[in-house]
């Protein structure tokens, strides 16, 4: 079969020998971009992100009855919608680097007792506020539009810090931390941060 399928190509024009090995290209790059397309959707699932212990017992056990998990609406936020960016390159940029914490969990061990886990909380929280204060916040700004916000359901205390949080350039982070996880103890909250925004 090869040989002949050889034979074959001898006489073949050089203008389909070019379109069969760019449509071979075509087939074998689409499978591979499926492939990868499936495998960032399965890591973005809840399941995916409890596999190990230290997210179980720890940050998840703590969102489990948390408005993000259990409200009067049924709109549930996952792991993924507050620590995965939704756009493509910033996506792969969050999945490269969890792809080292994973070394971290499997090789070092660094975070693999309650204690250690404790221990490491204020670090590991001040990376996830410095990344949404960078951001603006985006992953809230993606299912909470403040244009969208109804400002005559919102409290008198509510609709004066959002008018003041936005006079003093804050973002979501800002003041809605400890929300889905308990604050960590070990230093400033993300209001004493200084960071520099990224422009999109």
């Amino acid at each position: 079969m090869w040989s002949s399928l050889r034979q074959r190509c001898r006489t073949c024009a050089k203008v389909t020998l070019v379109a069969g090995t760019a449509l071979i290209a075509l087939v074998v790059g689409g499978m591979l971009m499926a492939g990868g397309a499936a495998g960032l959707a399965w890591t973005n699932q809840e399941q995916f992100c409890i596999r190990c212990h230290e997210m179980r017992d720890n940050v998840y056990a703590e969102y489990k009855g948390s408005i993000h998990d259990t409200n009067r609406s049924g709109v549930r936020a996952i792991c993924s919608d507050c620590h995965v960016p939704r756009e493509p390159v910033a996506m792969l940029k969050r999945k490269v680097r969890a792809s080292f914490e994973l070394y971290g969990h499997f090789v070092t061990g660094v975070i693999d007792t309650p204690e250690k886990f404790q221990a490491h909380r204020y670090e590991m929280a001040k990376r996830v506020w410095t990344r949404m204060k960078q951001t603006d916040s985006l992953e809230c700004r993606n299912c909470h539009h403040a244009d969208a916000m109804s400002s005559e359901l919102q409290s008198e205390k509510a609709k004066a810090r959002h008018a003041k949080g936005k006079a003093d350039g804050k973002t979501c982070i800002d003041c809605h931390f400890g929300i889905a996880h308990r604050e960590p103890e070990g230093g400033p909250g993300p209001q004493e941060l200084i960071v520099e925004r990224k422009t999109h």
